[in-house]
């Protein structure tokens, strides 16, 4: 959260993952330490505000939305631990930039921002690493987790238009991920259409599960590689759910090796000794239009050695059973 826990205002701009929340369960989620006593004194005196107006707390969130919060005191890290951190995660791959936005290579086992328990995120890192820059937002998000492209956009005008191409789903960008999962994977192409609804755990972690009441969510797997205990597909999102790829797969028994929300808790631990330390999903492609200038776009990330080196353990079995035509074009480009 830009600003919070200091002496200036915070503006946060609401994605995907946050929409639905009801305000006042967002506010006592992203400011941590803050007693809720206070969060809704600030609530009914109006100085949190949606879009520049006055809301109820019981306010349904939607992507796009601006919150601005107003300046709360809570207790800070130490500077030291805070610098240390900049340092570790200050030097971020950058795929594409100018004026307008800017393209990170996200690593996998970084939030993409600060709050909810975590101090210093992808965000933050870029601001750290550019003091110079006057705006630097999230376009969209990607799982702590997940690995890959990640848009960011350097004015407000360009991120306004980032935000309407990603509501637009099929019809914006598209965004392609190459995903290792247990078992054997048979269908070339694979539409899958499962609703999906999203809610909170009893300890308020965030969850997703199918759901006819949930909301409608479409995804198009293509089968890259298969070996006789996993399958190597590429995922291409119609539309943007929370957790989507994660919950689809784990819904249709073939749970991405290394989810640990979703996935087979048992062999995840065996697979750790095998090299296998993560969770096998990567945003590898996204094409989509320049913000400002309309102009097509394609931008590629590599495969974090991460996931190539357990495909090549699966290789070293011999037991690769399918390859298909483009598997070698795929891996090379990523």
């Amino acid at each position: 959260m830009n600003g919070a826990g200091n002496n200036s205002v915070a503006h946060v701009v609401i994605g995907d993952e946050e929409q639905g929340q009801r305000l006042d369960n967002f506010l006592i989620r992203l400011c941590k330490g803050v007693p809720k006593s206070h969060i809704y004194r600030i609530l009914r005196s109006g100085e949190v505000r949606v879009n520049s107006r006055r809301v109820e707390a019981t306010y349904r969130l939607c992507p796009g939305d601006s919150v601005r919060i107003p300046p709360i005191r809570i207790a800070a890290r130490p500077q030291n631990e805070m610098d240390e951190v900049a340092k570790q995660r200050v030097d971020l791959p950058i795929i594409y930039e100018d004026e307008a936005m800017l393209v990170v290579d996200k690593p996998e086992g970084i939030a993409v921002h600060g709050g909810s328990g975590v101090s210093f995120g992808v965000i933050e890192a870029l601001r750290r690493q550019r003091p110079q820059a006057k705006f630097l937002e999230l376009a969209h998000r990607l799982d702590r987790e997940t690995s890959g492209i990640l848009l960011v956009g350097k004015k407000r005008l360009a991120l306004t238009a980032l935000h309407d191409m990603f509501r637009e789903h099929g019809a914006g960008a598209d965004k392609r991920y190459l995903v290792l999962v247990k078992g054997r994977w048979m269908n070339n192409t694979q539409h899958v259409k499962l609703p999906l609804h999203k809610y909170l755990t009893e300890s308020g972690e965030r969850r997703v599960s199918v759901d006819a009441q949930g909301k409608a969510s479409h995804t198009v797997f293509r089968l890259l590689a298969r070996w006789p205990e996993a399958s190597l597909l590429e995922a291409q999102l119609k539309t943007g759910r929370t957790h989507q790829i994660r919950v689809h797969l784990s819904h249709l028994g073939f749970p991405i090796l290394g989810d640990e929300k979703y996935g087979d808790f048992a062999l995840n631990k065996e697979l750790k000794r095998h090299g296998l330390k993560r969770m096998a999903l990567h945003a590898w492609r996204m094409s989509f239009h320049h913000p400002l200038t309309a102009a097509p776009m394609a931008c590629l990330a590599p495969l974090p050695d991460s996931i190539a080196g357990y495909l090549a353990v699966l290789d070293g079995k011999g037991g690769r059973e399918y390859t298909a035509p483009n598997y070698e074009e795929i891996l090379a480009a990523s």
